[in-house]
């Protein structure tokens, strides 16, 4: 019996191409391939594309993002170089009236140092009028004295009257005076 179970089965062996496989074996192969693809199909499938479309959103997101942040990052650039432009006007402004000060400042000092400048001319020339007037009351004296002093060695006699000296010295004065147009 053993010789004729392996007969038989070299005779299904000689009989079977072992390149084209038995039929059970691919109904058991469908069988499964359908149970696969209906496995991936009903909870694979779907959560991988939930995925693919959370990191599509994701990606997209990011970019509208990006571009979000770069129009307002565009328009805080454009809002800085505004104030720039005007902080450089308002400087410009500051500047040129500081010189218009600076300018006003210096025409006060000067108008100022020209009313000191004739202040200090005018009191010099009271001081001077003063000193002159002072001087001209000292010659005076002097004057009358010499000239009492030369009249009275050429006339021989003493005016030692100072009331009449006084008259004779200043008719005397007052005649040159006049005569030399009063200066």
């Amino acid at each position: 019996m053993l010789n004729s179970l392996s007969y038989l089965a070299a005779e299904e062996a000689a009989e079977h191409n072992p390149i084209i496989p038995a039929w059970q074996e691919i109904v058991v192969g469908l069988i499964a391939f359908i149970v696969l693809c209906f496995v991936l199909m009903k909870f694979v499938f779907p959560q991988m594309e939930k995925t693919f479309r959370a990191r599509v959103d994701a990606i997209e997101g990011g970019i509208k993002r990006a571009e979000a942040a770069q129009a307002e990052a565009n328009e805080l650039l454009e809002q800085y170089r505004a104030q720039l432009a005007e902080a450089r006007t308002e400087a410009a402004r500051i500047r040129d009236e500081a010189r218009a000060d600076a300018e006003g400042i210096r025409q006060d000092v000067l108008a100022q140092a020209r009313q000191e400048s004739d202040r200090i001319i005018a009191s010099g020339r009271e001081q001077l009028a003063a000193q002159r007037e002072s001087i001209v009351r000292e010659l005076r004296s002097e004057v009358g004295t010499l000239a009492v002093d030369l009249a009275s060695r050429i006339v021989g006699e003493a005016l030692a009257d100072e009331a009449r000296t006084r008259g004779t010295v200043d008719r005397f004065i007052n005649e040159l005076g006049a005569g030399t147009g009063g200066r």
